[in-house]
């Protein structure tokens, strides 16, 4: 029985099938074995699960969790390649419940006959619904199948519990720019690669890097385009032309370590200040293309919504969390779509930058020294004791008055009647303005003050 799948495997297959020579570059790199593996550092302890996976240890059923280009595919043709064990392979783009239960049912009949363990790699199976995944549990759970899952989506929410119960999650990470460029420089010499048919400058090379954005797929189609390019034209150098002409992108003159990448976050962050909308989204763009993290991104747009809009549009700091929060569940691509709603949000919110300044100088008051005691009326009173000392004495519970507003002493002495927050009249702090000189008038109106609050609601 044939299952077309990530890999041409048969009944006997017991090893991925030869690579053949006109292979994708990203195909041909596979590492061999686990030394050549690249990144993942933190599963390759010695007895670490992924070992155990690789050399044929205790069966173990593992989900593999990673952003693309990660190495789940890589570490499936590890597995693949292990000598006493069948493995299978289905998609789960492609496969159905009829698929999964035919593979189960053979592995069963294979194991009653004495015959190797079968391993069955599904890949992308957080496609799969609730019914295809449910079909797994019971091979799963009597080791009729030992299986290796590839997922990109967050296994606790896209795979059903009793599988995810059942299986080891193994949490792959992007590739670190240095994982990237020992791909590349070993792409470039190897004889499964380019075997030094060309060389890359520096700067083509950190190029390459910071388009790849973690995934080691994307560095290698990208190098084996470029390479093409040059080589057509009876070239052998690839520089930074060469890799935008070859994949159709223009460069972008962006540096994640140096003065350039400064440089854009801060044209970024003044062009939200000054409500451009549409420079805002050009280095967004910018920022994205050349490879930034999009953490770095969704935090500046957080702390954005505080430092320059603030009360003005309270609503912005909700839309730039929730941003920060689809980064780190879905990640690029499709998170590009949140920080974009995030900056138009930001770009066209009424301005404030109310919040920073009361509270820099609240600090400021403090580090001078500025402090007081806390006023007896609002100290704690619920210990033992606390009575005797005049603690609470005179204090007055705002929701037994008009409005839930009564003067009292909340400041210590030596700030009392600061006006830290002064709200803009742009936005909703121009009502809110209004409602805040109320407010202290109120309060601060004394002990014989006004007790009913007044219209400050």
């Amino acid at each position: 029985m044939d299952t077309p799948g990530l890999f041409d495997s048969h009944d006997d297959d017991t090893a991925a099938s030869a690579i053949p020579t006109d292979a994708p570059l990203a195909v041909r790199m596979r590492p061999s074995n686990l030394e050549e593996l690249v990144g993942q550092q933190h599963l390759l302890a010695s007895g670490a699960p992924l070992r155990q996976l690789v050399h044929g240890g205790q069966p173990m059923s593992v989900i593999l969790w990673g952003p693309p280009g990660s190495g789940k595919t890589t570490i499936a043709h590890l597995v693949a390649g292990a000598i006493d064990r069948r493995f299978r392979s289905l998609s789960a783009l492609d496969s159905g419940v009829k698929q999964v239960r035919a593979e189960i049912d053979h592995a069963r009949q294979i194991r009653r006959t004495g015959g190797a363990q079968t391993v069955l790699f599904i890949d992308e199976v957080h496609r799969f619904n609730k019914t295809q995944q449910d079909s797994l549990l019971s091979a799963v759970e009597d080791r009729t199948i030992t299986l290796l899952a590839a997922t990109t989506e967050n296994p606790y929410f896209s795979v059903v519990s009793p599988l995810v119960s059942r299986c080891i999650i193994l949490t792959l990470h992007d590739l670190t720019d240095e994982d990237l460029g020992v791909l590349i420089d070993r792409a470039l010499t190897d004889q499964r690669g380019l075997s030094q048919a060309v060389s890359v400058t520096e700067e083509a090379r950190e190029h390459l890097v910071r388009l790849a954005a973690g995934d080691a797929r994307k560095s290698l189609t990208a190098l084996e385009a470029a390479a093409a390019s040059v080589l057509s034209r009876g070239e052998t150098v690839i520089d930074v032309e060469s890799v935008s002409k070859a994949i159709d992108m223009a460069a972008a003159r962006y540096d994640r370590s140096g003065d350039g990448h400064y440089d854009i976050a801060s044209a970024f962050i003044k062009s939200l200040r000054g409500s451009d909308v549409d420079a805002a989204l050009h280095w967004l763009a910018r920022m994205i293309v050349a490879g930034e993290d999009p953490r770095f991104i969704a935090r500046r747009l957080v702390i954005f919504a505080s430092e320059d809009v603030g009360m003005a549009d309270p609503t912005l700091l909700q839309t730039t969390t929730a941003a920060a929060a689809a980064v780190e569940r879905i990640g690029l691509p499709e998170a590009r779509l949140a920080l974009g709603q995030a900056v138009i949000h930001a770009a066209t919110a009424p301005k404030s930058n109310a919040v920073i300044v009361a509270v820099d100088e609240a600090m400021s008051d403090v580090r001078k020294g500025l402090v007081g005691p806390v006023p007896a009326g609002i100290r704690d009173a619920h210990y033992q004791g606390a009575k005797k000392l005049g603690h609470g004495s005179g204090y007055r519970y705002p929701h037994n008055y008009p409005r839930g507003i009564v003067a009292q002493d909340y400041a210590p002495e030596p700030v009392a009647g600061r006006d830290y927050y002064r709200p803009t009249t742009y936005g909703g702090e121009a009502d809110l303005s209004d409602r805040v000189n109320k407010l202290r008038r109120i309060v601060r109106s004394g002990s014989g003050g006004a007790e009913s609050g007044g219209d400050a609601r």
